[in-house]
């Protein structure tokens, strides 16, 4: 691959990985100067194999999960990539439902292991032949997926400390609160008062 890397470079090595991948990719697209591959979720380690082998990209750089709950396939599995040798990134994603697993990428990646069980902690994500997928960022006890959009922002069950049994217990949340998102931005401030800042001296209130 040539430097600098342009959107043509990209768009020449996307249809060449496409040529190569014999069924583990189907689409390569470029935007805002990346490289996005997309494939089918049972050809996940073909795929990566492909990538590694061939192409360079030795790097698993981070795995993620992304959520479309009105969607069939409601998750998007992302992997990115790095090449140290082409001095590029690219992105692969592939597409699954809260029951159906994706294939461990730990035997082309090791590194995969802890970001594939951050990725079920966080989003319900299986994959199938993990050698330990467990909760890793919440309590083994914990209730539900937390990066869900359907998630509660309170949660299921509050912690508290019972001194009469001196031990911590678990309740369930009286009110359960979901998001509502205002796609407000930071900088120009929400027009209503923000929880907490009930007290707060307002604009043009007498002193």
């Amino acid at each position: 691959m040539s430097w600098p890397v342009t959107d043509e470079t990209f768009e020449t090595l996307g249809q060449q990985i496409l040529a190569d991948g014999a069924g583990a990719f189907a689409d390569a697209t470029v935007a805002f100067g990346e490289l996005t591959l997309t494939g089918p979720a049972g050809k996940v380690v073909e795929a990566l194999t492909l990538l590694r082998d061939k192409f360079g990209f030795h790097q698993l750089i981070d795995l993620s999960g992304v959520d479309y709950p009105d969607r069939p396939l409601r998750f998007d599995v992302v992997y990115h990539l790095l090449s140290m040798t082409r001095n590029s990134r690219v992105r692969f994603k592939v597409q699954t439902d809260e029951d159906t697993a994706v294939p461990t990428a730990t035997g082309v990646f090791p590194c995969a292991d802890w970001y594939e069980r951050e990725t079920f902690d966080m989003y319900g994500v299986f994959f199938s032949g993990h050698p330990d997928l467990r909760r890793i960022l919440t309590d083994y006890g914990f209730h539900g997926h937390p990066l869900r959009k359907d998630f509660p922002m309170t949660g299921y069950v509050e912690l508290r400390y019972d001194d009469e049994l001196k031990r911590v217990v678990y309740e369930p949340v009286k009110s359960v609160e979901f998001r509502n998102w205002d796609f407000m931005s930071p900088w120009e401030g929400a027009d209503y008062v923000l929880p907490g800042d009930e007290k707060a001296p307002q604009a043009g209130a007498p002193k």
